[in-house]
C-alpha cells in the first residue's frame, strides 16, 4: 500500500526536509528483473483470473444472488481491480526504482491502492460478521436472506469507511502541513514517517477487524460445542415419535455440519489473515518510529507483497468453502460435463435449502 522504494545500504540523494532524508533505489538489472517481473505477472493473473471468476459466477448463476455472498462479491471486485490496477501501476517503480508517471498518478495509484487494501479487510470482517450471525442467529438471518438492499448498504458502508481512514490523508496531507516530503521521481503517501498516525490507522485497519474476525470465530465455535453437547443429552432424554423426530434431528445434524464447516474456514481465515497483513502492519510502526533505519527494507517489501498475496488467496479461501460456488465454477469451467454429474442428495434434507 503506497510503498516507498529504499535501500538502506545506498547513498541519501534527496534532503526533503531537516529531519527526513529519502532514499533512491537504483532498481534491478538482468536475472533479478527478469525473475521479478515473471513472478509480478503470475501474481497479477492470480489475482485477475480468480476473482474474475467470482464475478462471473455471481453473475450467471442467479442461485448465488443470496445476501451473504453478495459480500464475497465485494471482496472480488476489490481483489481483482488490485490486480487490475495497482500492481501493473507499480511495477514499473519497483523494477527501476524511480516513479515516472507523474505527481498526479502517484496520488490516484496511492489513493486507490490504500482503498482496496482497506475495504478487503474491511469485507473480510463483513464476511466473518455474516458468517457469525449465519450461525448464532440461524431463524432470523435465513428469513433475511432475499433482502439484498441490506447488503447493498453494508457494502457502501465498507466502501465509505475504507476511503475516509486513509484517502482525505493522502489528498491532503500536503496543503495541510504547507510541504512536501515526496520527491519527484518517487512515490509515497506524506505520512509515510509519522508514526502515530501509521499507529492509529494501524489500529481500525489491521487490529480491530483481527481481533473482530477472531472473535467471531471463537464465539461461533462455542455456539457449536454448546448445541452438540445439548444434542447427545437431548439422546439420552425421552423418546420422540417416530416420525417427527427423526426428521428434526436429521435437519439439526445437517445444519451442525454445515455450521462446523463455517467454523473451519473462518479458523483459516484468521490465520491466513494475520500473516498476510500482521507482519506489514508492524514494520510499518516501527519503521516510521525510526525512520527506516532499524529494519532492511528488504522486509519491508516482503510484507508488503504479502498484502497482495492476500488478494490472490482470497477467491480460492472464501467461495471455494461453498459449494454453490464450487457448482457455479465447474459450469463456467466444464460447460459440456456438467450435465452428466449427479447431485450428491442428503438423506435426512436437502443440503440446498441448508446453504448459506
Amino acid at each position: 500500500m503506497g510503498n516507498h522504494h529504499y535501500d538502506p545500504n545506498m547513498t541519501r540523494e534527496h534532503t526533503v526536509s531537516n529531519w527526513t532524508a529519502v532514499r533512491r533505489d537504483a532498481g534491478f538489472e538482468g536475472p533479478a528483473l527478469a525473475l521479478l517481473s515473471v513472478m509480478m505477472v503470475i501474481l497479477i493473473t492470480v489475482i485477475v483470473c480468480g476473482n474474475a471468476l467470482v464475478i462471473v459466477a455471481f453473475k450467471m448463476d442467479k442461485s448465488l444472488r443470496k445476501q451473504s455472498n453478495y459480500f464475497l462479491l465485494n471482496l472480488a471486485i476489490s481483489d481483482f481491480l488490485v490486480g487490475g490496477f495497482c500492481i501493473p501501476v507499480y511495477m514499473p517503480y519497483v523494477l527501476t526504482g524511480k516513479w515516472m508517471l507523474g505527481k498526479g498518478l502517484c496520488k490516484l495509484w496511492l489513493v486507490v491502492d490504500y482503498l482496496l487494501c482497506t475495504a478487503s479487510v474491511f469485507n473480510i470482517v463483513l464476511i466473518s460478521y455474516d458468517r457469525y450471525l449465519s450461525v448464532t442467529k440461524a431463524v432470523s438471518y435465513r428469513a433475511k436472506q432475499g433482502m439484498a438492499h441490506f447488503a447493498v448498504v453494508k457494502i457502501a458502508v465498507v466502501w465509505i469507511l475504507a476511503f475516509l481512514l486513509y484517502g482525505p490523508a493522502i489528498l491532503f496531507w500536503e496543503q495541510l502541513t504547507g510541504k512536501s516530503r515526496v520527491p519527484d521521481d518517487e512515490c509515497f503517501a506524506e505520512f509515510y514517517y509519522t508514526w502515530h498516525f501509521l499507529l492509529s490507522a494501524s489500529a481500525v485497519e489491521f487490529f480491530s477487524p483481527f481481533l473482530s474476525v477472531a472473535f467471531f470465530n471463537i464465539s461461533i465455535y462455542l455456539n457449536i460445542r454448546q448445541r452438540r453437547l445439548g444434542s447427545k443429552k437431548e439422546s439420552c432424554g425421552e423418546k420422540r415419535s417416530e416420525s417427527a423426530g427423526l426428521s428434526m434431528r436429521c435437519v439439526q445434524r445437517s445444519r451442525l455440519r454445515q455450521d462446523k464447516k463455517i467454523a473451519k474456514s473462518l479458523a483459516i481465515i484468521v490465520c491466513v489473515f494475520a500473516v498476510c497483513w500482521a507482519p506489514y502492519t508492524l514494520l510499518m510502526i516501527v519503521r516510521a518510529a525510526c525512520r527506516g533505519d532499524c529494519v532492511s527494507h528488504h522486509w519491508y517489501e516482503v510484507t508488503f507483497w504479502l498484502l497482495w498475496l492476500n488478494s490472490a488467496i482470497n477467491p480460492f479461501l472464501y467461495p471455494l468453502c461453498h459449494s454453490s460456488f464450487r457448482r457455479a465454477f465447474f459450469k463456467i469451467l466444464c460447460p459440456r460435463q456438467r450435465s452428466t454429474i449427479p447431485l450428491k442428495k442428503s438423506n435426512c434434507t436437502s443440503k440446498k435449502a441448508l446453504e448459506n
